[in-house]
């Protein structure tokens, strides 16, 4: 199962695909999408949208996971998080993909076994789990792998109890 993780904004746009095979996950591609400040919002969702339609086409995700908006006290931020959250999810929803939706929560929970765990500590378990060289950086990358890993573990959980209840 392919993976595709987004932590969403409207400046810098985290992603990561990951495999998963059995208990195994292996990093298949991670960067981030990033527009220019002081840029037309309307043209800045576009170009998040048409970047993400780009990146699903080349490396075909079986889903999609995206963390949920936190709304902190920056209502504008929040705001254009939301309307940038909502073109990634249209850009998936067209491609016919299932999208999981994931709090900050429980992503740390998933990731670290604790919700309320610093970045920090995300970072390096999303290092150690991906086997990889150095945390990915911008942070928003390492947010979106630590997403992804997230659901691959939630959908391992949800097969498990599918496969559970129907003996």
């Amino acid at each position: 199962m392919r993976v595709l993780g987004i932590d969403p904004g409207i400046a810098i746009v985290g992603f990561g695909f990951i495999d998963k095979e059995g208990h195994k996950l292996t990093p298949v591609q991670y960067g981030s999408i990033q527009t220019e400040a002081h840029t037309d919002d309307a043209f800045r969702l576009k170009q998040v949208y048409e970047a993400m339609v780009q990146l699903i086409d080349k490396y075909k995700p079986d889903a999609v996971a995206i963390e949920k908006l936190f709304f902190n006290r920056n209502v504008t931020t929040a705001l254009t998080v939301g309307q940038a959250r909502g073109v990634l999810m249209l850009a998936a929803v067209q491609k016919g993909l299932p999208i999981g939706e994931y709090t900050p929560l429980q992503v740390k929970q998933a990731i670290v076994g604790y919700g309320k765990a610093e970045k920090k500590q995300v970072q390096e378990m999303v290092k150690m789990f991906l086997k990889l060289s150095a945390v990915p950086k911008p942070d928003d990358v390492a947010d979106a792998l630590a997403v992804a890993i997230c659901h691959a573990h939630s959908s391992g959980l949800l097969d498990k109890m599918n496969g559970a209840m129907r003996r």
